[in-house]
């Protein structure tokens, strides 16, 4: 998935030393190492499985100021400057606020197959009019570490332990504060923690800053729906493995329909007629607890999550019996079986297998 930044800047939000510097030109691309680090934290903040989602209000002034940047009445310094501001003044509020760096970034990201051959040309071509563009707003919070410190004593080399306050997150390490608009579409992505500013609890990101709503992740609804699948089972005596692993096949099925959507929407009625199946009351009962969580009729997930949540199913035995499957195979008689026997135990019966390995 190539991804071409087209500005980024840092401003650097200094708590501890009461310093702040807001950056008037935009970070060197050139530079491999600040290139890979925008890029890298700019895709994971886009492809999260944990993000939320979000609407702008009618009267965001944010959407608005967004809509003027995209159709190239804002200048991006001022604009990320006019966030930086904002941000500084309400982390400010805080009774005890972490050193933070806000990253903004203006970047394309289009899914192309086999870029490995490509030239930067050819790269940039492939952009033209086909990429999807996103603005990012992540507040990386500065962490203290340990390094070493080279120095001269009175003989000779000397070498020491210092501590640095103003370690900037890893790539491969999550922001717990970001947000990611569709330029076109102007869809929210973001995830926040609460903070206690002047002395009130809020969400900084999709309250102060975004003023959009706040739905759910993805992951958070299909684990939603998949405890209510094992509740009703438990509740009507039904395995809770095999539902819960039909529920997860069918979610997979559906996105596996829609191959070139990033999202896509389960049916709940149609789900609960393929994990209940021949079972009303089942159906009619999971149907009502989904309404009573005010679940929509129709909800919408992310492909990725999906793809990452339903692809195995996990069981554990009160023997202490661990078996990982596909959740597909509840469907297949042909390689595991549950059977409810006499005595209300389950008996497992795996299938076809030509092979075991030690693991």
């Amino acid at each position: 998935m190539p991804t071409k930044i087209n500005h980024a800047i840092l401003h650097i939000f200094d708590f501890v030393s009461c310093e702040n510097t807001f950056a008037q030109e935009e970070i060197d691309l050139t530079s491999k190492n600040a290139k890979n680090f925008v890029t890298k934290h700019a895709v994971k903040a886009l492809t999260c499985l944990d993000n939320k989602r979000g609407t702008f209000a009618p009267e965001s002034g944010f959407a608005e100021e967004l809509r003027a940047y995209y159709a190239g009445q804002r200048d991006f310094v001022e604009l990320s400057q006019q966030i930086g501001d904002f941000l500084v003044t309400e982390l400010g509020h805080m009774e005890k606020t972490p050193s933070t760096d806000l990253l903004v970034v203006d970047f394309e990201d289009e899914p192309v197959k086999a870029v490995n051959e490509m030239s930067d040309e050819e790269v940039e071509a492939s952009f033209k009019g086909r990429a999807n563009r996103y603005f990012a707003i992540l507040l990386l919070e500065s962490k203290q570490a340990y390094m070493h410190e080279m120095g001269f004593g009175e003989v000779g080399p000397m070498n020491t332990v210092v501590r640095q306050h103003a370690v900037l997150p890893n790539p491969s390490q999550k922001v717990p504060s970001y947000a990611v608009i569709d330029l076109r579409t102007l869809e929210v992505q973001f995830a926040d923690k609460k903070r206690v500013i002047a002395g009130e609890e809020r969400w900084l990101i999709p309250d102060g800053l975004l003023q959009c709503s706040m739905e759910a992740s993805s992951k958070e609804t299909l684990t939603a729906v998949t405890e209510i699948v094992e509740a009703v089972a438990e509740e009507y005596g039904a395995n809770t493995a095999v539902a819960m692993s039909k529920a997860k096949a069918y979610a997979a099925e559906s996105v596996e329909e829609y191959d070139y959507e990033d999202r896509v929407e389960v049916d709940i009625e149609q789900l609960a007629e393929e994990v209940f199946e021949d079972q009303p009351e089942l159906k009619k009962r999971f149907v009502e607890a989904v309404h009573e969580q005010e679940l929509p009729e129709r909800v919408p997930l992310e492909r990725e999550a999906v793809k990452k949540v339903t692809r195995n199913h996990r069981i554990v035995t009160d023997t202490g019996i661990q078996i990982t499957f596909p959740a597909e195979y509840s469907k297949s008689p042909e390689f595991i079986t549950f059977t409810n026997e006499a005595d209300g135990s389950i008996s497992i019966s795996l299938k076809n297998i030509s092979h075991i390995e030690n693991r």
